[in-house]
Parts: structure tokens; sequence; C-alpha cells
């Protein structure tokens, strides 16, 4: 109730991106004091006592995620599950470290609970995602942490370069994360969508999956990302191409191209129909072994508890935390105990 009147009567009259990184600096803060970290557990991250999750070679405390674009520098993990999530998924990034698109890129649309992003990968890079991520796996804390990273293709590489430049960020990566996330469905970065197609999507998912492996000397579980946007026929079509080439999974979905507010992806309470829709077509196609990673509109625990039923395995929230904040995620996940 405190951090909607918050929200409502003042981080609504500042710059939304602003707003973020005021929010990260607290939750870094939060992370990085172990007696402070373990204060705000005890507050706000509390986990149904004796419930896990296997997934990934792990056992999670609870069934919903940070959804990428929060955390795009590996800086905030460990005050993230501080607060409630019971793993947390990092980047976009990317080979080459880049500014993204020019500011303001960020908007709310309060009337749906959403936003509206144009950020365009923003991010260090690889390399310097890499450095943090093994200076976090080398506290007890970090390596507790259930991580995934995001990685998508720099803006400046041309398509037909895509597949190294996948390949650059996921061995970068690879050995200090639980699992990778291919993301080609970002609306930002010019002509990524299009790597959807199967024809230009299986050689990146094929190299990344050799590659995270050798990275990394085990197996890395290796997600691709799709966009709700995709017609029905293609996203059964990307599914089975994860089968075929033995992908850990899909992650369903990214924001959505299809509103009224301008240039960018929408994320937030709009897109959750879609979003359960894609989830049971991914599921019907997969069956029931592949990590089908549901994200799109999560805002309630019936939302959550509703793409649990069409066959998501886990869930991901990023805009809901923003609306409802800190409190929310511990609360949901124990919801969903």
């Amino acid at each position: 109730m405190l951090y909607r009147l918050l929200f409502r009567r003042v981080l609504t009259h500042v710059d939304p991106e602003t707003a973020h990184h005021l929010a990260g600096r607290l939750i870094r803060l939060a992370g990085a004091v172990p007696p402070l970290r373990a204060a705000v557990t005890a507050s706000f991250g509390r986990m149904p006592d004796g419930v896990t999750h296997r997934v990934f070679g792990r056992d999670l405390p609870g069934r919903l995620g940070l959804a990428a674009g929060f955390d795009k520098d590996a800086t905030m993990a460990l005050g993230l599950r501080a607060v409630g999530f019971a793993f947390v998924e990092l980047g976009t990034v990317t080979a080459h470290a880049q500014p993204g698109n020019p500011r303001p890129r960020l908007s709310r649309v309060l009337p749906e609970r959403a936003f509206v992003n144009r950020m365009g990968f923003n991010n260090h890079g690889a390399a310097a995602a890499a450095r943090r991520l093994a200076r976090l796996r080398r506290t007890a804390a970090g390596k507790r942490l259930v991580v995934g990273a995001n990685i998508g293709k720099s803006k400046v590489t041309a398509p037909e370069r895509a597949v190294a430049d996948y390949v650059t960020s996921a061995r970068a990566v690879a050995p200090h994360v639980d699992y990778l996330v291919v993301n080609v469905s970002s609306p930002n970065t010019p002509g990524l969508r299009d790597l959807q197609a199967t024809e230009s999507l299986r050689p990146i998912l094929a190299a990344v999956r050799e590659q995270a492996a050798y990275a990394a000397g085990r197996d890395v579980p290796v997600l691709v990302k799709i966009a709700p946007d995709l017609a029905d026929g293609d996203v059964e079509a990307v599914a089975r191409l994860a089968v075929e080439l033995g992908l850990a999974g899909v992650v369903a979905t990214n924001t959505t191209i299809a509103h009224e507010h301008g240039p960018g992806g929408l994320s937030g309470a709009p897109l959750l129909p879609r979003a359960l829709e894609v989830v049971r077509r991914v599921r019907d196609v997969l069956g029931p072994d592949p990590v089908v990673i549901g994200v799109g509109g999560i805002g309630r625990a019936a939302d959550a508890q509703a793409m649990l039923d069409a066959g998501a395995t886990l869930v991901q929230a990023y805009t809901a935390f923003v609306y409802e904040g800190p409190t929310w995620p511990g609360n949901l996940n124990r919801t969903l105990r």
C-alpha cells in the first residue's frame, strides 16, 4: 500500500529510466551488504518452507523469476533474490558494448499497467557481464542463486554475422550461468526479429548450444525467446526447431509491437491473453519435458497460475514488479507454493 502511494504520487512524475536507475542503486545496495540482504530477505523474500522445483539441474525455491531487461549488466542479482524472485535472468547482453537508442526510450502506459520500451539492448557488453558474474559466483550467496543470461545481437553486427556475434556472448557468460536464452525477438534492434525465421535461427541456436558447452565445460541449457507477434504457425515452427536441436526449452513471450503507443515494445497486462496462447502452442509441440518459461502480463497470482496451467514450467515478470513494488515477488511466490 505504501509503495503504491509512493508510485502514484512521486514516481510517476519521475522519468521512468531515471526511476529505474534509482531503484537499481537501492537493489544493488540490498544485495551487497550481507546484514542488509538478510533483513530484506526476511522482510520481503521469504520462500515457502520445504518447497523446491527442480529445473536446469538446480532446486528453485519458487516458480516466479525476474525477466530479462531489468538487470542488463548483472549488477543486481543478489538484491533481486532478496526481494523474492526465485531466479534471475540477466541481460540482454550483446557481444559489443552499446549505448542503446536515444532517450527518452522508456514510457509508462498507466491506464494499462504497461510500459513501452525502445531501449535497444543498452549494456556494457558480454565481457563486462562475464566479469561481474564470475565475481558473483565466487561468493557463497552467488553460488546458491539460480541465474540465467539473455543474449542478443549487437546493433553494429550485420545479420549475416549474427551467428558469430551470438557465439561471442555465449562463450563469455556460459561458464557462469545456469541457463542461456537466445533473444531474437526484441523489436528494438533493426532486423532482429527476422532471425526468428527457422532457416536463420537454426545455425544460431546450434552454434550457441555447442559453443556454450565448450566454454563452460558442461552442458548449458539453451532456450530461445520468441515474440507474441509471431503467427501461430511460426510459433509452432520455432518450437519444432527447439525439439530438433535438443534445446532446453522456449521463453514465451517478449514484448509486442501490436499497440498504439508509438514505436517500441509494449510489456505488461495487455500481453497476458496472447502470451497464454503462445505458451499453450509451444507446450503442445514440445511435449511434457522441455522447459517453457511463461512471461507477459503477469500481475496477480491468478495470472501466474493461468500461465502454469497453460503449460509453463516457470514464470517471469518485470513490469508488475515496477507497478507493485518490492513486496510483490515474494508474495506471489509464496502464493504459488
